[in-house]
């Protein structure tokens, strides 16, 4: 899907596309780091930049949609916290080199090639100590979970991620469960976590 396609989705909803909580995996993984600057490549309508903003962070949120871009706007502004929102392609924006403590890319879902480059740029943009998070669907979901694309291609695995993450010390790496609700079930969706952070 191209930005087009994601202004349509995200414009034919009135209320969020997604939930206005942040994702728990990264709850889990920043919760316990000091604040500082950080970078949410690929942010949607701004549910992690928001929360990050309201523990202390200093928050820049980018994604290639301006329709999500003014929902993440909105939603600060409810919140009542700053955060930089700037509309760019991950693939093709290259962050500020060690200008950051915290990366986040959630749920950024591209063929290989273009996923390799966007992370390679979220590596780079860490600063000596900093801390990069990457969640999202895992390719056994398309067997073992629920959601996500459907394409194996797009879809993440702890391996891979790792690949492009050379010479990070590795804090945690695998494939989690997250629950979800459909049709009134909770069942499993099963998502790729590597957090790893830039030798100080």
């Amino acid at each position: 899907m191209d930005s087009n396609d994601w202004d349509a989705r995200y414009a034919a909803s009135a209320e969020l596309v997604w939930t206005a909580e942040p994702n728990r995996f990264v709850v889990e993984a920043v919760t316990d780091l000091p604040p500082g600057d950080a970078l949410d490549l690929a942010a949607g309508e701004g549910r992690n930049a928001v929360w990050l903003a309201t523990h202390g962070w200093r928050v820049t949120a980018v994604d290639f949609s301006p329709v999500a871009v003014a929902r993440g706007r909105e939603l600060a502004a409810r919140r009542g916290v700053p955060v930089r929102w700037r509309v760019a392609d991950v693939t093709t924006d290259v962050p500020e080199p060690g200008r950051y403590d915290l990366v986040l890319i959630a749920y950024l879902h591209l063929p290989p090639a273009q996923f390799a480059t966007a992370l390679a740029g979220a590596r780079a943009a860490l600063r000596p100590g900093g801390t990069i998070v990457v969640v999202g669907h895992d390719r056994a979901n398309l067997d073992g979970g629920v959601g996500g694309p459907r394409d194996p291609e797009l879809l993440l695995t702890p391996e891979a991620v790792v690949n492009g993450l050379d010479w990070l010390r590795l804090e945690r790496a695998g494939t989690v469960r997250r629950p979800v609700t459909v049709d009134g079930t909770t069942v499993d969706a099963l998502d790729t976590l590597v957090v790893a952070t830039e030798p100080a």
